[in-house]
Formats: structure tokens, sequence, C-alpha cells
């Protein structure tokens, strides 16, 4: 029988969301790949386990993750069952409706019937009666915003989520977002957009500075660049790699002698740092609190403590800041 580690607590830092009460990990895991059965059980609960003993308190999903869609949560529901039952209340579980999920008109985007009828599902999946935070996982361009917000505030009204997000919104739906749940009366928490030091739009088109303003909190998704960031990358392409697959998330085009090179110049910051390129990474997506949480994939127990390694180290000087922008945004 797994026992958490008793000092659990000690060092992860814990970082309010916006103005709610809610407290996020610095670090949160994703199960996004790594949770479905092309992979070990006894890895993933090694995986799920060694979070919570590091004191990472939220395991993050949506209803397509696996491969198959729906294998992450149903793992996460295996290893609840098995290993948290007595700790569900330390956990914030998420999850979240968007893309694709099963054949016909009603399988994606954001109407009421498609969301809610896939919350039922996940949580039949996860074993729950409620999640702590349902997402909204893309924008409807043909659903008014107003159903996709309903349907989030009914979740609530529901029971069956305690808060709600929204994921890959542009800064101006999200401003219009919080303003109808804010007339529902239920508020919006939380925003999930990519971000890392190779991808900016967070920043460049103002979705920060509507964050700051509205006070809503925001988690990082792929603050690693799709591995890029990993440092497997700083000698070319390697055979095993999600580049050298055909992965529609990462191709071998994007791996060109100008980002190696600009990949081995941040990884001399970072050993300068005494980080990883890693570290590196998630240390500047928390630099200065801006962000809540960054949310980190894991293969192993190991690749998890790497990662996590980096709140040990998450102040810059003015100097490392320029070097990385000269560097990544060029």
């Amino acid at each position: 029988m797994y026992t958490p580690h008793p000092d659990r607590y000690a060092d992860m830092p814990y970082r309010r969301t916006g103005r709610s009460g809610l407290k996020l990990p610095a670090l949160s895991l994703g199960l996004w790949h790594n949770f479905g059965p092309d992979r070990p059980v006894d890895v993933q609960r090694a995986i799920l386990r060694r979070a919570f003993d590091l004191g990472v308190t939220h395991f993050d999903l949506a209803n397509n993750y696996g491969p198959p869609p729906g294998a992450a949560e149903s793992a996460l529901g295996d290893a609840l069952k098995a290993d948290f039952s007595h700790h569900r209340d330390e956990l914030i579980v998420s999850t979240k409706a968007g893309y694709l999920m099963w054949p016909g008109p009603y399988g994606e985007w954001g109407s009421r019937k498609y969301l809610l009828s896939s919350l039922d599902q996940s949580l039949g999946r996860m074993g729950l009666d409620h999640v702590d935070i349902f997402y909204s996982h893309r924008p409807d361009p043909e659903t008014p915003l107003e159903e996709t917000m309903g349907a989030l505030h009914s979740a609530v009204q529901q029971g069956k989520a305690l808060y709600v997000g929204i994921s890959n919104y542009s800064a101006e739906q999200t401003r219009e977002a919080a303003r109808i749940l804010a007339d529902l009366g239920t508020p919006l928490l939380i925003h999930q957009p990519r971000y890392s030091m190779l991808d900016r739009r967070p920043e460049d088109e103002g979705l920060l500075d509507t964050l700051d303003e509205l006070q809503v909190g925001s988690i990082a998704y792929s603050p690693l660049e799709q591995g890029l960031l990993t440092g497997r990358y700083l000698n070319g392409i390697p055979e095993d790699s999600r580049a050298a697959s055909d992965s529609p998330f990462l191709s071998a085009d994007t791996v060109t002698e100008d980002l190696v090179g600009r990949l081995r110049t941040l990884d001399e910051i970072a050993k300068c740092r005494g980080q990883s390129l890693a570290q590196l990474a998630l240390a500047w997506v928390l630099r200065g609190g801006r962000v809540t949480s960054a949310l980190v994939g894991a293969s192993s127990p190991r690749q998890l403590e790497d990662s996590v390694e980096a709140i040990g180290n998450l102040d810059f000087t003015e100097d490392e800041l320029a070097r990385i922008d000269a560097v990544a945004k060029a």
C-alpha cells in the first residue's frame, strides 16, 4: 500500500490562483502523454506517486488525453482508487472538453450538449463525483460564447466542478468569457495558454496583461516547447524523438541548424545558473510569479524529479533575462 511522504509539502511553492482562494503548486503534472495502455501501468502509478511525494498536488487532464482518447482519465481513475482514495481532498484534478471525442455533430467544440455530456463521461472514467477545475479547451467559432460559458456555470451549479477555466482563448475572448461568467455568478478561475521561452504569444498578444487586469490565474502548457527545451536536440534530432516521428506537434523541419545553435546558447546560460536547459525553461515561465503554475509531463519518476528541481532557482538577473531574450526571440 502506498504511503505518501510525510514532508511532501515542505519544498513546493503554492501560488494563489488569481483572486480565488485556491492555490496551485508551481509545477503541475499533465497527463497528456504517457498515460494509456501503451505504457506500463507500474510506471504510470510510480509517476503519480512520486509527484504527490514532491508536493505536486495538481493532476491536469482532458477528455481526449491518451492515447486512445479517454485513456489518461481511466488511468488516473485506477490510480486514485488504488493509491489516493484517502487523499482526494489533497488533490486538484482538472479536465477539459473541446476537441473531438466521439463521432457526429455533438462530439467536439463548445455546445452545452457536448461539454456537459463530456464532463459526465470524464467523471465516470475517473470514478469521481466532481472535478476541481473544468475547462473549455478551445473557443468554438460557431457556438455563442454565452452558451459555452453557461455550460461551465451549470457544471458548477450541478456540483460536478468546483471551478471553471478556459484554454487557448485570445485576450479578447478571455475578457468576454470572464464578463459572462461574472454575470452568471461563477468567476473565471484560470486560463491555460501555450507559453515558453520560444513561444511568447501570451506576452505579445496581451493575454498575460489581460489576466493580470482580470485577476485570473494562469497555467502554462508546453513550457518545454514539445521537448525542444529539454536538451534532447542540442546535437540534432535523436532517432527516438518526437521530431523524428510523425507527430503533428513537432516536425523535423522545425529543428533547423539555427534553432539548434540557439538551444545550445540557452543551454550555456542554464549551466551558468547550475540548471539543465529544461530547468531553465521552467524557471523562466515561473519567474516573478506572474504565471500561477507550469504544466510538465513525465515518462518516468526521474524525469519528474528533474523538473521539480527547477523550483530551487526561480530568480533571474536582468542580464540573464536580456541574454535569454536575445537568443529566444532571434
